[in-house]
């Protein structure tokens, strides 16, 4: 099926549904019109009345899907996909005429995307840096040759043109195996992982039903990526007798590099990240055991605790081998001293 959202804008669609349409209709028409469009999009178009049944709009994103309902969405005009140059501060670690590393904060988006068309590193970065940024990673993502998740923070570096782009994406895709690219992440964990180091061999894939997250799957799943990540146990909390640990600081290097692939590998292990409510909501009630003022904080630490604390590469042009590290930010520090307590 084509994807109507990729067509020119003020078109109808009607899209109807056979004997295999179940559930809600935001979820049943993002299914419908491909990946490229998010199920919150789908949602606010819902909402905003884009969407009608036998020349009724519905409005509820909730309402069931039953056979032979034959929906018309109307698409508004479409968002500008150009990012635009916008003044955000930059914590720049190192620049040169062709490449530029910085220490991403929490909550900065990589690039543009549904819900996050402005205000992104990209919007910074064009900024910063003009016209000289790399052209090859698309208009939405110039410059990039890998990312952070939203609120994961640390060190990142960026192309400033297209050699630099080719051979900076050439090291991430070699992951460290013939090239000197390595990438170390600290974490706050909960519990205590059984060995204090050890290696996590998971192939990962999209969860079912819900597109924006990762689940470990089987080795022989169509959509199975290979994916390694290693841990070693930098320090444990309130350890108890029994070799047990409310919590733990980690450090994990990773030998692949997929989409949440720390969160999800730790998860899968038992021992999700401090705050990330994607991968480990169940565990937050853990911290109704500490007493109140170490309580407090860990309840409101309100992004996953992961820090992208050291990057190395191989610099494009000179061939010089760039090491760049970050100590934990504030927050994070905050957390593991009130753990500490």
């Amino acid at each position: 099926m084509s994807d109507p959202f990729k067509q020119a804008a003020g078109i109808r669609k009607v899209l109807t549904a056979d004997e295999t349409a179940e559930g809600r209709l935001d979820a049943w028409l993002t299914a419908q019109v491909g990946e490229d469009f998010s199920r919150s999009r789908i949602k606010a178009l819902i909402k905003d009345g884009w969407v009608s049944l036998r020349g009724e709009q519905i409005t509820d994103p909730q309402r069931k899907v039953r056979v032979g309902d034959s929906f018309e969405i109307t698409l508004p005009e479409p968002e500008d996909p150009t990012p635009q140059g916008e003044d955000i501060p930059l914590d720049i670690l190192h620049e040169d005429d062709d490449l530029i590393v910085i220490s991403k904060p929490a909550s900065l988006v990589v690039h543009p995307g549904p819900g996050n068309w402005t205000g992104t590193l990209v919007n910074a970065l064009i900024h910063h840096c003009g016209d000289t940024l790399s052209g090859i990673g698309g208009v939405r993502r110039p410059g990039i040759v890998h990312r952070l998740d939203k609120d994961t923070t640390g060190v990142m570096v960026v192309a400033k043109n297209d050699i630099s782009h080719r051979h900076l994406s050439l090291q991430f895709a070699d992951h460290g195996r013939t090239m000197p690219l390595e990438r170390a992440y600290q974490a706050v964990v909960w519990g205590r992982p059984r060995t204090l180091s050890g290696t996590v061999d998971a192939p990962l894939g999209r969860a079912t039903g819900d597109r924006t997250r990762r689940a470990v799957k089987r080795p022989d799943s169509q959509d199975a990526d290979h994916a390694i990540t290693h841990y070693q146990v930098i320090e444990r909390f309130h350890e108890n007798p029994d070799a047990t640990a409310l919590a733990s600081l980690v450090e994990c290097h990773l030998e692949t590099g997929r989409t949440h692939q720390i969160r999800v590998h730790m998860a899968h292990i038992g021992h999700p990240l401090l705050g990330d409510m994607v991968y480990g909501a169940g565990f937050r009630t853990k911290a109704n055991l500490l007493p109140e003022e170490i309580r407090k904080v860990v309840k409101g630490f309100d992004r996953q605790a992961l820090h992208a604390f050291m990057l190395q590469f191989e610099h494009p042009r000179t061939g010089e081998l760039m090491h760049f590290e970050v100590p934990l930010p504030n927050d994070m520090v905050e957390l593991v001293e009130a753990l500490r307590r």
